[in-house]
């Protein structure tokens, strides 16, 4: 299946990630937090445990690498938060279904793609067969750094392709404290795209510094030329997954 194709403005970033056979990020208004995050009436946003804003790996936690041909990049991962999306990734970092995969959307200030064993955007599927929901967490959001599952705009659509946010960019004007946690609005100052937030399954976050390879991936030169969803986000010198460690896993 063809994924939805992301459109950037000069003021926003409206996306879409695609997850292999059928994937995509969609980027919302920050209103839309409403649909993923409990309002400030019925929780208190600001008393949550934000696990993204540690570098510290908690017993509850998985600590992978993933070495690719630019660089080995430290993730830590949540299953408390999102199980189903962790259990997949990590069971095909096991099998080594990601081995020999290359980052095949790379879009500077937005997000690098990955996961698809055909590396067009159009395969890939999950540890079950069928793609699985997903899972929203009002402890996790897409600040820069962060993991999460591309889909195919539906609740039920995630398979094996992931994306890690790559924007620097502040983008935390406009956030309201009835829908975020102020970490969260001061996080969004280094970066991320909040328009992912309650679309998309964030499930880990990059940690130990190692943006650096990221921003190189996702400042590496593209072919200048169109795909099939009319960007140009196709690297001229692909950058491969070699493999994915497993270095800790949640007790």
């Amino acid at each position: 299946m063809i994924m939805k194709k992301i459109i950037i403005s000069v003021t926003t970033l409206a996306a879409l990630v695609f997850l292999g056979a059928c994937s995509s990020t969609t980027t919302k208004s920050s209103d839309s937090s409403t649909q993923t995050t409990e309002t400030s009436s019925s929780v208190d946003l600001n008393s949550l445990e934000l696990p993204q804003l540690s570098d510290e790996v908690a017993e509850d936690e998985t600590l992978v690498e993933m070495v690719t041909s630019a660089g080995s990049i430290k993730i830590k991962l949540f299953p408390t938060q999102a199980p189903k999306a962790v259990e997949n990734f990590v069971t095909h970092a096991k099998e080594g279904y990601y081995n020999g995969t290359k980052f095949h959307r790379v879009i500077e200030d937005f997000m690098i793609q990955g996961g698809d064993p055909k590396g067009d955007g159009t395969g890939g599927e999950s540890i079950w067969g069928d793609s699985f929901e997903n899972e929203i967490s009002n402890q996790l959001y897409n600040i820069r750094g962060a993991l999460a599952m591309a889909n195919s705009g539906g609740d039920a659509t995630n398979g094996s392709q992931f994306f890690i946010v790559q924007n620097k960019d502040d983008k935390s004007d406009g956030l309201a404290i009835q829908y975020y946690p102020e970490a969260i609005i001061e996080a969004y100052k280094k970066g991320g795209v909040p328009q992912l937030d309650g679309g998309y399954t964030v499930f880990g976050q990059v940690v130990d510094n190692d943006m650096e390879v990221v921003d190189k991936i996702a400042t590496s030169e593209t072919t200048g030329e169109a795909n099939s969803m009319g960007e140009d986000s196709t690297l001229k010198e692909d950058v491969t997954i070699k493999e994915i460690k497993i270095l800790q896993e949640a007790k």
